[in-house]
């Protein structure tokens, strides 16, 4: 399996937001860099047959402009394992269920993402990962 880490786009800062942390939301310009990023991931090759979304809306939108670029039309799924403070051993018992031919674009959250990097490098089992930032 081929797993890209994707951290959202740039949102709100913590301090100018009032809502939900849940709610809070890209800013302009990330999704600009995630629109960026994204056509950044195409122009490696790779072709994502799952986009895999923390919950969280600035992870959600994010999951959306790479779905919308993406020529392969990969499922979009909203999972719980991407949310920040979820253990990463769960987003890897997830991926573990998935074709071995997939190649995953997780949308998510840092810390988190470079929490279960570490974890899936650690595993006897090689999962070709790469890490991109939007």
């Amino acid at each position: 399996m081929k797993c890209v880490l994707f951290r959202h786009g740039i949102a709100v800062d913590r301090e100018e937001w009032k809502g939900e942390e849940a709610q809070r939301p890209l800013t302009p310009k990330g999704e600009k860099r995630a629109k960026e990023a994204a056509e950044g991931l195409l122009r490696l090759t790779i072709a994502p047959t799952h986009i895999v979304s923390s919950p969280y809306i600035r992870a959600l939108k994010t999951a959306k402009i790479l779905k919308q670029i993406c020529r392969s039309r990969p499922e979009l799924q909203v999972r719980d394992e991407l949310l920040p403070e979820a253990n990463p051993e769960k987003l890897i018992q997830f991926l573990a269920g998935l074709p071995e031919e997939a190649c995953v674009v997780c949308v998510g959250h840092e810390p988190h993402l470079g929490e279960a990097a570490g974890v899936m490098l650690s595993q006897s089992t090689p999962v070709v990962l790469t890490s991109l930032r939007a």
